[in-house]
């Protein structure tokens, strides 16, 4: 099979269910940064430096980029088709439930903080401050396409997507505490 279609040349693209829609349509922004998300995953993986725990971490990402696989497929799927595809539901809560232990492990070795901190450090940090932000923008986009055209099982996406940017933003600080990189105070 070609990677190759010809069928987007002129600006439109396939839901799952088969339907046409602009490639700017917001629900294919919303499962393109989504995917943008985990592409973004898989370089933090790939930063990651050696330390204790790391296949942990490296696994729970790999674990992260399935879910947004998931989530990636019910956005790309009209509400109107998720009947038909039989869809398979989003276990939001049990995904949730395990961000926010990891989150907890994570925090538990952190210290507290107690200033605004600049996007940076270690490499592998670095890029997930970057994937946080990303995270956040699938946000707003997948909230955009949830007032504008409606997204299965929205409320248990919303809550996934904005748990993980809490997950992000913490296992940044701890890459940098496990890499010995100091954090950067932000002084308005």
């Amino acid at each position: 099979m070609k990677i190759y279609t010809g069928t987007g040349d002129q600006g439109n693209t396939s839901l799952f269910s088969g339907e046409r829609l602009k490639k700017n349509a917001s629900r294919v922004s919303a499962y393109g940064t989504v995917d943008e998300l985990s592409s973004l995953l898989g370089v933090v993986v790939s930063t990651l430096p050696q330390f204790d725990g790391r296949q942990e971490i490296a696994s729970s990402l790999q674990e992260i980029q399935g879910c947004l696989f998931k989530l990636g497929a019910i956005l790309a799927t009209s509400v109107e088709s998720a009947d038909i595809l039989l869809l398979e539901p989003f276990t939001g809560e049990q995904a949730v439930a395990g961000l926010e232990r990891r989150i907890d492990d994570m925090e538990a070795e952190l210290d507290e903080l107690r200033f605004f901190i600049l996007p940076g450090g270690h490499a592998a940090a670095a890029w997930t401050q970057l994937a946080r932000a990303v995270c956040r923008r699938a946000e707003r986009e997948i909230l955009s396409c949830i007032e504008t055209e409606g997204v299965n099982q929205a409320e248990a996406v919303l809550v996934y997507i904005n748990r993980l940017s809490d997950y992000l933003f913490v296992l940044a600080r701890y890459l940098n505490k496990k890499t010995g990189t100091a954090e950067t105070a932000w002084h308005g």
